[in-house]
């Protein structure tokens, strides 16, 4: 996810136009611009799918499994269109979410977690039509939370940002409210979680990333935390209230936190 396809996929693709493409040895097949040719696109999804059922026959079939068609072609995007990597990094996420049970997470499951307040996907879509995952850091306590139970929270509310997403849109917003935030809310680890399961599991699902009124205090925790995050670290922006308010909602849509 080090790179960038199309733009970050933010916007829906360009009419497709015919691209030549090269095949070592390896098998390893290349896109040498953004603009795929819709037939060509459905020969690697076979692929990747063909390979994954023989290689990897064990792994499980349906939505999310190796079988998935929508995923598969979301992963050779991220992974540029190489068979070879798209198959590895998919046969890693399929693995992790029969490990992690995401398939079992449900409101009921993460409810006592979710009760903190400290996570929730906002009602409304941002202005470019994302979802929009809130974090409230103040709410956040390391010390007397069970680390497990905020790991199903972030899952859960990462796929219910997901299943809101409108058609022709791909990545959600999130947004990190650090009002209040002190040493007793950092949480490291956490955060490295976080952005691993988005880089591995959700590539470039998460479109871009808000520290909202970041005080002093967060700063070493930035500086420890910025190259953990990989290429994400290119999608955060420091802001204010009156940046989230004003740029990213309508006076009707704005987060109840976030209005004047």
């Amino acid at each position: 996810m080090a790179y960038r396809l199309c733009q970050n996929l933010r916007h829906p693709l360009v009419p497709p136009l015919k691209f030549s493409m090269k095949a070592t040895r390896t098998s390893k097949l290349f896109v040498q611009n953004c603009m795929l040719d819709p037939r060509e696109s459905r020969k690697l999804v076979l692929e990747v799918k063909e390979k994954l059922q023989k290689e990897y026959h064990s792994l499980p079939v349906g939505k999310n499994g190796r079988d998935d068609e929508d995923m598969i072609l979301w992963f050779l995007k991220d992974r540029k269109f190489s068979v070879e990597d798209a198959v590895a990094k998919l046969t890693k996420a399929i693995k992790w979410r029969q490990e992690f049970k995401v398939s079992e997470l449900s409101e009921e499951l993460v409810k006592n977690v979710a009760q903190t307040g400290k996570a929730y996907v906002h009602d409304f879509l941002d202005v470019n039509d994302r979802p929009v995952l809130i974090v409230e850091a103040s709410k956040h306590f390391p010390a007397m939370q069970d680390p497990a139970e905020d790991e199903k929270l972030c899952v859960f509310m990462i796929e219910k940002a997901l299943q809101k997403l409108p058609t022709g849109k791909e990545d959600i917003l999130g947004i990190f409210d650090l009002r209040g935030f002190g040493t007793d809310n950092a949480d490291l680890k956490f955060l490295t979680f976080l952005f691993d399961v988005c880089y591995y599991y959700y590539p470039k699902r998460l479109g871009q990333v808000l520290f909202v009124e970041a005080p002093f205090v967060f700063k070493p925790i930035w500086q420890l935390a910025r190259p953990l995050m990989k290429s994400y670290a290119s999608l955060v922006r420091f802001c204010s209230v009156e940046t989230v308010r004003k740029e990213y909602f309508t006076e009707r849509t704005v987060p109840a936190s976030f209005r004047g």
